[in-house]
């Protein structure tokens, strides 16, 4: 979500390069500050810096200008990208997750529109999955390129599970419904959820309100218009909601249970539970720490469609992907526009795939026939590359400063602390300037 994306989330933990204490001190790949012929990339560091050296590496073989590639760790990125971007230690790119997390910097006049630079390469806009590209967009103009992988949530069960309790994956949401006494009756929580994390309960909210009100509902919202929180579509969505968690659905203990320490992941594997909502990484997650599981139970499918929903029932939420934005005093603009061209390169398509990355280039399904679990990361490619609207998840889509308050009101209405107009009027706080 806003700090890191959920991927990263998950190998931060373990895999969190410590590189430094501050920006100016942060990890450098090659280079020197005071080199006049280099241009400094930031990156959040964590173990998918393995294809950014290569990348890095890759352009400096050609290149007379050099890119340095610096990282600070994951726990400490946000923070201190917050603290350098408006100094002379700024970098010259930097890595992002686009929406709210960039539009700050935008109205500070601190980021370069890369407008002019596609109009030269057409290719840096016409290479990506337009859903995805255009999450980087603020007023209109393009502020990034994608340069990671794309990370749909999706519905996740344990098929051993299902069958026991006959129980089918969802395809409606009175089929989820139907399927939650028969997983109660066969002793298991029918649907894990992180309460205790917060930002995995937000799933179910964002997906609702997508089925129900459509995208357009946050899209008003992030514009200024804080009405549409208490229209009918919000609402329902939230009685919807509301409906699901009364029939015990999540069981009684959610608020105790995180997704981040591993807990609801093992309660899916254990065969504990049926169901669990989570980002499109859960799948590789699974794979390494429960693999008999992973190979032979573990199942997937898109979140289930609502009746008399104004929403597509092919639109995704999720991460669309992570960004590399260019600051607006940039030096060597011209070089940087030839290192962004090698964020589609058939090099970096394979190595993102390599360590369970799938970019949302438009030349990636080409390679997914020779990747390992294509059958998944097609299903996943072709979820995103096809649908009308991809949500941004809500604390990524708005400022840093309104998680807290959100997570909150999100955490409160789920165990019933927080009734419907307290939660509209909660979302009505958020600030959007």
């Amino acid at each position: 979500m806003t700090s890191p994306v959920r991927f990263p989330r998950v190998l931060a933990a373990a895999t969190a390069l410590v590189l430094g204490a501050s920006l100016a001190a942060c990890g450098s790949d090659s280079g020197s500050d005071d080199d006049p012929n280099t241009f400094h990339v930031l990156v959040y560091g964590d173990a998918a810096n393995k294809v950014e050296k290569e990348v890095v590496a890759e352009f400096n073989k050609t290149s007379k200008v050099k890119a340095v590639l610096d990282t600070i760790p994951g726990a400490d990125y946000q923070a201190k990208l917050q603290t350098v971007i408006n100094t002379d230690k700024a970098p010259d790119v930097f890595f992002n997750w686009g929406g709210g997390s960039i539009r700050p910097f935008v109205e500070a006049d601190l980021l370069m529109p890369l407008d002019d630079m596609i109009k030269k390469q057409p290719k840096l806009r016409t290479m990506f999955v337009p859903t995805v590209f255009d999450a980087a967009k603020v007023n209109g103009k393009a502020y990034g390129v994608p340069m990671r992988g794309t990370q749909p949530v999706l519905l996740f069960a344990n098929e051993k599970v299902l069958d026991k309790a006959g129980v089918k994956q969802p395809e409606t949401w009175d089929d989820l419904l139907d399927a939650v006494p028969k997983l109660k009756a066969a002793g298991v929580t029918p649907i894990a959820v992180g309460g205790g994390d917060q930002w995995p309960t937000l799933m179910w909210f964002e997906y609702l309100y997508d089925r129900i009100a459509g995208p357009g509902l946050l899209k008003k919202a992030l514009s200024g218009d804080k009405e549409v929180w208490a229209g009918a579509d919000s609402r329902k969505a939230l009685r919807t909601l509301r409906q699901l968690v009364d029939t015990g659905a999540f069981g009684r203990n959610y608020d105790s249970v995180k997704y981040t320490d591993g807990g609801t992941p093992a309660l899916l594997a254990k065969g504990k539970a049926g169901f669990e909502l989570m980002g499109s990484w859960y799948f590789s997650q699974q794979q390494a720490q429960a693999p008999d599981f992973a190979k032979s139970d573990l199942s997937y499918t898109t979140f289930p469609t609502v009746p008399g929903g104004k929403g597509d029932p092919a639109d995704v939420v999720g991460n669309t992907n992570n960004y590399y934005s260019v600051t607006k005093n940039a030096s060597h603009p011209e070089a940087i526009a030839k290192f962004l061209e090698l964020m589609y390169s058939e090099r970096f398509v394979n190595a993102q795939l390599e360590i369970g990355n799938l970019p949302s280039t438009t030349n990636t399904r080409k390679a997914l026939s020779n990747s390992e679990n294509s059958a998944y990361l097609k299903f996943q490619y072709d979820l995103v590359s096809k649908a009308p609207a991809f949500q941004l998840s809500w604390d990524q889509a708005y400022t840093q400063d309104n998680t807290t308050s959100m997570y909150r009101a999100v955490q409160q209405f789920f165990n019933g602390t927080l009734d419907e107009d307290g939660f509209i009027k909660a979302m009505q706080s958020l600030t959007t300037d």
